[in-house]
């Protein structure tokens, strides 16, 4: 059978366990028509780059397929109907992926940062003394020009 990577967005007003729900109902439906789920990834709300049904953000998640095209169909028919799932992309490829996603190494990736880094240093830190990136900017060059001047 064709392998494929099917993720979908669903609405950012859904809680995580609604989504949860989704992917088992569209896990039935593949393995109903005589395919099977390899693999499941919640990736969390994200960010989209520009406004989907009038949505800012969404859910997304990835579901590794070995299934029948009919099976697929059917999946792609249901999400359509379905007023939750803003959109879903399907991709036929060779090989499925064993390890996490690229999107879930970065997440790791990051908090891995977060943690050497120490207490969310950045988000606390608001312009440095007060200033704004101008007044940083003429306060660097003002000290170049005094450092010039006394040597």
């Amino acid at each position: 059978m064709p392998l494929y990577e099917h993720v979908y967005l669903a609405r950012p007003d859904l809680s995580a366990q609604q989504v949860d729900e989704l992917t088992n109902q569209y896990k039935g439906v593949i393995e109903q028509l005589g395919g099977s789920v390899q693999k499941v990834e919640y990736w969390g709300v994200k960010s989209l780059t520009y406004r989907i049904r009038k949505n800012r953000k969404a859910h997304f998640t990835l579901l590794n397929l070995d299934a029948p095209p009919a099976a697929l169909a059917e999946l792609e028919r249901q999400e359509r109907i379905n007023e939750d799932v803003l959109r879903a992309l399907s991709v036929r490829v060779e090989a499925l992926e064993t390890e996490p996603s690229a999107m879930m190494r970065k997440s790791d990736r990051d908090d891995r940062r977060d943690d050497r880094r120490g207490d969310d240093r950045r988000r606390d830190r608001g312009p440095r003394e007060g200033r704004g990136p101008r007044e940083d900017r003429a306060a660097t060059e003002n000290n170049a020009e005094t450092q010039e001047r006394t040597s």
